[in-house]
């Protein structure tokens, strides 16, 4: 996701938890003039205006892609994004879909839970935020992650079955466009912060 930004030409700045995570991060991107910034972030940092006070207000988009499902405090997380936006900036999440879903995969991802569209925007529709939008995604991934990680137990995913999806990914995005108003694997919301609100 970040080379596509990146390659597009948009300025951005890259956070990520993990030491080892941001030293990739630094070697493959440090090089960019669009960059902006790259900073170890823990997403649900309790004291975030304390710590990052340079960040506050700073950004008019927060991304969070598959991201909230793995912290265990996921209401500071949005509120923590919510203090890294403008007023009238947006967060957009996308989550893992249906805990019916959880399995062997979830496990090893060490994901903490998986979503619908109601129980993420319960979670990001918090004093501050509207809802702009919401939306499954990746309809037919729900096969492969139901067969592969729920029935066979597998704890990742099948090379094979991953070249078939890249493959197939005209006729996905068919699938989603017709049925993926009612299911995905993952949900993707977009909020908005007030116009006028500093924090």
């Amino acid at each position: 996701i970040s080379d596509f930004f990146l390659n597009d030409g948009f300025q951005i700045s890259l956070s990520d938890l993990s030491n080892d995570y941001f030293k990739i991060l630094e070697s493959k991107f440090g090089k960019f003039p669009n960059l902006n910034e790259l900073f170890c972030l823990d997403f649900a940092e309790p004291k975030l205006e304390e710590k990052y006070p340079g960040l506050i207000g700073q950004f008019d988009t927060v991304f969070a892609l598959n991201v909230l499902e793995h912290v265990p405090d996921h209401e500071q997380a949005i509120r923590n994004c919510k203090l890294l936006l403008k007023p009238g900036g947006n967060l957009v999440i996308l989550v893992p879909a249906f805990q019916s879903l959880f399995n062997q995969f979830d496990v090893a991802l060490e994901h903490q839970r998986r979503y619908t569209p109601k129980t993420l925007n319960r979670v990001m529709c918090i004093p501050g935020f509207r809802l702009s939008h919401t939306q499954y995604f990746n309809v037919i991934g729900i096969l492969g992650w139901f067969v592969s990680g729920k029935i066979l137990r597998k704890k990742t995913i099948p090379e094979g079955q991953m070249k078939l999806y890249d493959t197939l990914v005209p006729l996905w995005k068919l699938v989603d466009w017709l049925i993926g108003r009612f299911m995905g694997l993952s949900v993707i919301s977009v909020v908005t912060k007030d116009e006028g609100l500093s924090n």
